[in-house]
């Protein structure tokens, strides 16, 4: 429990340090590669790359070496921090920029929603408390993304959290770890679908390839982040064929590629989330 609760607050003191220098004018890149380093620097690892998605893309967007996108006074980010002690994983987000309203919307959905992480507690209840406190503003909660459980080195991990009254009656267990995510539109679709790859991937299976470049970058990819995802971009710069081995794993199936996602009709999305144990009184591991 220790290294779920140390990992929970060094996430939340990254993704503070993160918002904070999240400036119109900033690189994306920048952002990234700073707070990275700052959960390094402070006794973790990244869970996954820091990600950072603008106005319509809702998730999986990690700056890659050469991207030089700015964060403007248009724009509205979120800001999505992962951070693993021994395995255990702290997951928490929150969204800045322009459009207070909808970045309200999706924290209200978050407040509304832990108080209800108990034991016992039906799944559709906790979507139909985002749905509702997302709706009171006049947004739409995105159906089809979703918290979830959490466990050592797997970030999605048996049950899904709804984000709307899907009417599941599964229940919570005393001691569960989940993360709490809801995604707030003013699109018209309240969905998402899959766009261009994102430059995340993940190692599916650590079976053997011929070129033996790429099997020391699975031995390495196996070692350093086990079953948890990855940047393109870090192996870069450990492997000067990174870029043409990735995409070549991709296809063995030894990797999995996440694609970006945005939402169907290009409405804004904002996110919030924080990592809760469930408890008679739930506890927040990320939240400072």
């Amino acid at each position: 429990m220790e290294d779920w609760i140390k990992a929970g607050k060094i996430a939340g003191e990254c993704l503070d340090y993160a918002c904070s220098i999240a400036k119109p004018g900033i690189k994306l890149l920048e952002i990234a590669e700073k707070t990275e380093a700052m959960i390094k620097e402070k006794g973790g690892k990244p869970a996954f790359p820091v990600n950072l998605s603008l106005n319509h893309i809702a998730a999986h967007y990690a700056p890659s070496t050469d991207d030089d996108t700015l964060f403007t006074e248009e724009d509205i980010l979120k800001i999505d921090v992962g951070v693993h002690v021994n395995g255990c994983i702290g997951d928490t987000s929150r969204t800045v920029g322009n459009n207070k309203e909808l970045i309200q919307a999706a924290e209200d959905a978050l407040n509304a929603a832990i108080p209800l992480c108990t034991p016992g507690r039906e799944l559709h209840e906790i979507g139909k408390a985002i749905e509702n406190a997302i709706a009171k503003r006049r947004f739409m909660s995105i159906r089809n993304l979703c918290g979830h459980g959490v466990s050592e080195y797997k970030l999605h991990s048996g049950i899904s959290i709804p984000n709307y009254d899907n009417g599941d009656k599964r229940t919570l267990t005393e001691g569960q770890i989940i993360a709490i995510e809801p995604f707030a539109t003013n699109g018209s679709s309240g969905k998402v679908v899959e766009g261009k790859p994102s430059g995340i991937y993940r190692l599916m299976s650590a079976k053997p390839v011929r070129d033996m470049n790429a099997r020391k970058m699975v031995a390495y990819i196996a070692k350093e982040y086990n079953t948890l995802p990855f940047a393109g971009r870090w192996l870069e710069k450990e492997f000067q064929r990174a870029k043409y081995l990735l995409p070549f794993l991709v296809r063995e199936g030894v990797l999995h590629s996440y694609p970006q996602l945005y939402e169907s009709s290009r409405g804004l999305v904002s996110q919030a989330e924080h990592t809760v144990i469930v408890k008679e009184k739930p506890v927040v591991t990320t939240k400072i």
